[in-house]
């Protein structure tokens, strides 16, 4: 073993030792390369690698660094390893640092413009302006078009808000000795997302609920971006428990909603993805005995007619029917649309519960109340009243008394009334006074008999009594009618 002293003290071989150190030094320099310039191609070894950047030999006294990201492949994975050589652009440089990237920017010659068109390595370049058709991009110090089609993935109103923005192209044609230059984003934009939908797919099961953003509306429904570039749809009669007619009735774009995968099917374009609003909630029907009971009385609203009734909507995705019979006490109902129209809010009453039909009997005319359950508190036998004529028939005359409560003239009665001719005369609608004859709550019969010139002194008591409503005032005027006809 020599010792480390006797080489040292030797004065030759120290000599010796320093002029190889010397030439060694230089040997290295000289095949080192000048300082690297912003925008310079650099084939270089990877030396290192860390959780975040990948560090190249860049041939100069200064490695290189690149993130990892960047060098990542489709399926996430980075496919190089200590030792690989890669060719990479100079996106900014100073004494300690050079940093790398697959994508050229700054300054450039028209050589390394046709690399990148013809490597397919992305520029930077900063939108300037909006011009005809598209954008006026500055890339390497040169200008370029960007069609407004190739700005992004989705169709552009407003080009304004990229003026100004730096993002990465592809050049896409190059012609005219660099005069000409067409550069595009979207396929960068779309090659990104085609990696986050590879991902998103691998993981997506039926049954899953994600938050999405309405894209788009049809007639059949309404599209949903799950993830940039990934859509599902959700067919109409799933976006709500309710009944809709059209899809704005539930939702808009650009709204934010929950939604629940159903089913993935594969596509000619990409995979079927049909989404589901409604099934996010919940049945409604496994709640509704806690909210309906029969003899409740609620609000509803009035979703569609049908020859025997209306249904009513009375919880979201709930509704009920009103059968033709059970809609008023006060009127003859011959069609629904007679008393009720298709959104109109509405009282009802809940008459039955079938939970193993899901069926819900309502009724209009019990939420209103049965003017006949206190009708002997308004008429009483011998009291005159003021009435509508209803309906003429051979038999006699139904008259109107009071909302809901309906009489009969009988035509024997009015054969003996010395005003007869005249309440034949009478049509539907005109005003007609009588005197409550007999009251048949039970089957809710009423007789009259005319108001005739013997009941003058009952008629005139009755008017004071009166003579502050509506019916008073009335009865005043047919009392005139009646003293005329009878002159």
């Amino acid at each position: 073993m020599v010792d480390d002293h006797s080489i040292n003290d030797d004065p030759d071989h120290g000599e010796e030792g320093e002029e190889s150190f010397a030439e060694m030094f230089e040997a290295y320099s000289a095949g080192m390369k000048e300082d690297l310039r912003i925008g310079d191609k650099v084939h270089g070894r990877i030396i290192a690698i860390t959780s975040s950047s990948v560090f190249v030999d860049t041939g100069t006294k200064t490695d290189g660094v690149v993130e990892l990201e960047e060098l990542k492949d489709e399926e996430g994975q980075l496919p190089y390893e200590v030792g690989d050589e890669l060719d990479l652009f100079v996106v900014a440089a100073n004494e300690s640092e050079i940093r790398l990237s697959r994508a050229i920017a700054g300054v450039g010659g028209l050589e390394m413009l046709r690399d990148a068109h013809s490597g397919n390595i992305p520029v930077e370049g900063k939108v300037v302006q909006t011009i005809k058709g598209g954008f006026q991009v500055e890339v390497l110090k040169r200008r370029a078009f960007c069609p407004i089609s190739q700005i992004d993935t989705q169709y552009v109103e407003d080009g304004e808000k990229y003026v100004g923005q730096t993002f990465q192209f592809l050049i896409k044609q190059i012609t005219e000795n660099g005069r000409n230059i067409v550069v595009s984003r979207r396929q960068l934009l779309e090659a990104e997302q085609k990696k986050v939908q590879a991902a998103f797919m691998e993981t997506l099961e039926a049954g899953q609920t994600f938050d999405g953003r309405v894209t788009r509306l049809m007639p059949y429904g309404a599209f949903v971006e799950l993830t940039p570039g990934l859509e599902g749809m959700v067919h109409i009669s799933e976006l709500s428990w309710s009944r809709l007619e059209k899809a704005e009735d539930a939702v808009k774009p650009g709204q934010t909603i929950r939604v629940k995968v159903l089913r993935i099917e594969p596509g000619k374009k990409g995979p079927k993805i049909a989404l589901s609003v409604k099934q996010v909630e919940g049945d409604p029907w496994d709640r509704l005995p806690e909210t309906i009971r029969p003899g409740q009385k609620i609000s509803g609203k009035v979703t569609r007619c049908a020859d025997f009734g209306a249904f009513v909507e009375i919880v979201p995705g709930i509704e009920g029917l009103v059968h033709i019979s059970e809609m008023s006490y006060t009127q003859r109902v011959h069609k629904p649309q007679d008393v009720v129209y298709t959104g109109q809010a509405v009282s009802v009453m809940v008459k039955e519960v079938d939970m193993n039909k899901r069926r819900i009997g309502l009724s209009l005319r019990d939420a209103e109340g049965d003017p006949w359950l206190e009708v002997d508190q308004k008429l009483a036998k011998g009291q005159p009243v003021n009435g509508t004529v209803e309906k003429q028939e051979a038999f006699g005359t139904f008259v109107r008394l009071a909302p809901g409560i309906v009489g009969l003239l009988p035509k024997s009665a009015i054969s003996r009334s010395p005003n007869a001719a005249t309440i034949d005369r009478l049509k539907s609608g005109d005003a007609i006074a009588v005197v409550v004859e007999e009251i048949n709550k039970a089957d809710r019969r009423i007789s009259l008999k005319p108001h005739d010139a013997g009941d003058e002194d009952q008629w005139q008591q009755f008017k004071a009594d009166t003579d502050n409503s509506s019916m008073g005032a009335l009865g005043e005027k047919l009392a005139r009618a009646l003293k005329k006809s009878d002159k």
